[in-house]
């Protein structure tokens, strides 16, 4: 089905503005090569980038590489872990992905999604991470923060990260996809709360359904009536 023009305009325009907002948007989370940011993007579901941040450098140091990681022992990388939560399926996703990249990559993170997709723990969301940040490829990242500003901002309607994703794909200019997902957690996490959105501080509520749907009407006061002369 054809999106709507006016639609794509919108949400070019949505991007420029953030893009001036947050000229710095970039990935969150700490790495230096690509299996390093597989690593994080792992361990940041259901948890914060910044304790992701304070844990890694200590798992690096001990597991540098996907050799390193693929002979550990699990009770180990769930030691280094546990504070991101879920960290027994996590190490597990950890473990399977070492052991497939050593096995199937020759210990090198893959380059396409069709081959990153066949890493255990590794869904479309972490796929476009690595590609967008590591490779030059864009692609647009559904995180929490992505799902709730495309549909308040009326850029997408779907209730599945993937739908999400195609929709967004059709109105925002392929070459700034990457950036475009960092720039809505840039603004998810200073303006676009879950909670309490800021409407008040947005630079782009002129162009948000949410906010022309939900933010009050300015209150006005009753005409008053003149007295007529005696």
């Amino acid at each position: 089905m054809p999106v709507n023009p006016d639609l794509k305009k919108r949400g070019a325009k949505i991007n420029a503005i953030l893009a001036r907002e947050y000229p710095e948007a970039a990935c969150s989370l700490n790495y230096a090569e690509p299996y390093q940011l597989l690593v994080a993007t792992i361990l940041a579901a259901q948890c914060t980038d910044e304790r992701v941040n304070m844990v890694t450098p200590a798992f690096f140091a001990e597991f540098p590489d996907a050799n390193a990681l693929a002979g550990a022992a699990a009770s180990r990388v769930e030691e280094l872990i546990k504070c991101t939560g879920f960290f027994r399926n996590k190490a597990k996703s950890l473990l399977g992905m070492a052991q497939t990249l050593v096995g199937d990559f020759g210990g090198k993170t893959p380059r396409t999604m069709e081959q990153l997709l066949r890493l255990r723990g590794v869904g479309r969301k972490t796929a476009n991470v690595i590609l967008g940040n590591c490779c030059g490829v864009p692609g647009i990242i559904v995180d929490t923060h992505c799902q709730r500003l495309s549909k308040r901002l009326g850029l997408a309607a779907a209730e599945t990260p993937e739908k999400i994703e195609l929709e967004l794909m059709e109105v925002i200019p392929r070459k700034e996809w990457t950036l475009f997902s960092h720039r809505l957690v840039f603004h998810g996490r200073r303006v676009c709360r879950a909670r309490k959105p800021c409407c008040e501080k947005c630079a782009v509520s002129a162009l948000c359904d949410y906010f022309r749907q939900f933010q009050p009407k300015p209150h006005r006061l009753p005409a008053t009536r003149k007295k007529a002369r005696p």
